[in-house]
Formats: C-alpha cells, structure tokens, sequence
C-alpha cells in the first residue's frame, strides 16, 4: 500500500511558477512509475506527465509544450512537477499517482493504483 500526498498548489497569476510535490509513504516508492494528472471543473481528469521507476523516462501531454518538468527523489519518496508560464486554463485540482506496472500505459488513469487527495491550482488572468 502506498499513501501519496500533494503539496505546493496555490493562487498564482499568469506567467508564474509553481513547484508541486507528492510525498509517497512507505519503503517502496523505487518500484513505481509515478504520474501528475489533473482535473478542472466539469471536466474529465487528464494526463499531464509521467515519470519512470528510476527517472530516466519522462513523459508529457502535448499541452504543456515545455512549460512542465516531473522529477523524482527516490531518497525523499517524493515526485514532483515543476511548472512555468502558468495559464488560466491550468486551473485545476492536481493528482499525483503510482503505478506499479511502470511507464508502458503512462497516460491511462485507470493504469494507476494509488492516488493523492489532490492539490489545487488557480491561475489568475
């Protein structure tokens, strides 16, 4: 079992920056892919980037074009995404997830076992 926490969201206006992270309890947090998701009012939640085992392999929606960078601490069981150029249309609840079968179906939310309570963004015009 793997218990994940969000931290790091908050009010930012357009053009800032802010720094997400999820702390993974448990001795085990190197045997997992680990991905950010989010999802906006009304909307389906949707993939937003993914990491492998050992961070070696990262993978990105197409929307975030470069503004988005997901690493990982295996000593500090902690992911995290780092993002900039924030837009309005980031708003959102931001999840973080473990996969224990690794990166082959990163963007598929039903692939991941465990989910964080979620972190939220507002992005200001």
């Amino acid at each position: 079992q793997v218990q994940l926490v969000e931290s790091g969201g908050g009010l930012v206006q357009a053009g800032g920056s802010l720094r997400l992270s999820c702390a993974a309890s448990g001795r085990t947090f190197n045997t997992y892919a680990m991905g950010w998701f989010r999802q906006a009012p009304g909307k389906e939640r949707e993939f937003v980037a993914a990491i492998s085992r050992d961070g070696g392999r990262r993978y990105y929606a197409n929307f975030e074009k470069g503004r988005f960078t997901i690493s990982r601490d295996n000593a500090k069981n902690t992911v995290y995404l780092q993002m900039s150029s924030l837009k309005p249309e980031d708003t959102a609840v931001y999840y973080c997830a473990a996969n224990s079968e690794g990166t082959a179906k990163y963007s598929e939310k039903d692939e991941y076992d465990y989910w964080g309570q979620g972190t939220q963004v507002t992005v200001s015009s």
